[in-house]
């Protein structure tokens, strides 16, 4: 009984670093963060006037009045945007030969999280959250918090719950950028560590899958592009979804 629960301490301890290494090799591509104050300005521009742009910019979205149908349709564009660039990296990662990042974590899956990490900012953004990302800190607190965003992607109860309290919270706030150790201060680290944990094993057993079709010449790249366009699109717009209902959003 011991050594089982030992091996099973073990598993989900080793499953928490592979997320982490995923998630760490995606944040040093090219391109991962996002400012918060440049990309409102780019996409509120073309429909809003410079005061209601301004005020989103220093409160959020809702308080400068700005239509939900607007920030919607900002949202589609940019998980249709991200999941043509992803599906199309995927497709040439998985031809046999594709490149590998970091020697230890495929291309296919550090691409993959780059752009859900990308999309992940920009959705928060549009639904009223605060800086996502501190300065160039990237540490276990921040790899945590992405997590839960994440994990309501993934369908994760947890995330969804503690995500909701978070946003509860900043909504009463108002702050500009996400506190140092929210997740402790809210009470739910060990929620975000049990989602890390949660994601680590899923993608290990899609790693497997994908890589069975790179034996196959050619059609393995249709079989990565293809899984990748099946993930990633719903997991967008189940988070879009999620984020337009909390209390940031209203």
């Amino acid at each position: 009984m011991e050594n089982e629960k030992q091996t099973k301490e073990q598993s989900e301890t080793k499953a928490v670093k592979i997320w982490n290494k995923v998630l760490s090799t995606s944040f040093k591509l090219p391109g991962t963060r996002i400012n918060r104050k440049d990309f409102l300005i780019k996409e509120l521009s073309k429909k809003c006037k410079l005061a209601q742009v301004e005020e989103a910019i220093e409160s959020r979205p809702t308080e400068a009045k700005i239509n939900s149908d607007i920030i919607d349709g900002i949202a589609n564009s940019c998980i249709k945007w991200h999941t043509v660039q992803v599906t199309r990296n995927s497709f040439l990662a998985g031809l046999p030969g594709g490149w590998w990042m970091a020697g230890t974590v495929p291309a296919d899956l550090a691409q993959f999280y780059h752009h859900v990490i990308i999309l992940v900012q920009k959705l928060a953004y549009l639904y009223g959250w605060p800086d996502l990302l501190e300065d160039d800190q990237i540490d276990d607190e921040t790899l945590l918090n992405i997590t839960l965003f994440i994990g309501v992607m993934f369908g994760a109860k947890g995330a969804t719950k503690a995500l909701s309290e978070m946003a509860k919270r900043f909504s009463v706030e108002v702050i500009k950028r996400l506190p140092r150790k929210p997740l402790t201060k809210y009470a739910i680290y060990n929620i975000s560590k049990q989602v890390a944990k949660w994601i680590g094993v899923k993608i290990t057993k899609e790693t497997f899958a994908k890589s069975l079709g790179k034996l196959i010449p050619v059609a393995g790249g249709f079989i990565s592009g293809g899984i990748t366009y099946i993930t990633f699109k719903p997991m967008g717009y189940k988070l879009k979804k999620h984020l337009a209902s909390l209390a940031l959003a209203k």
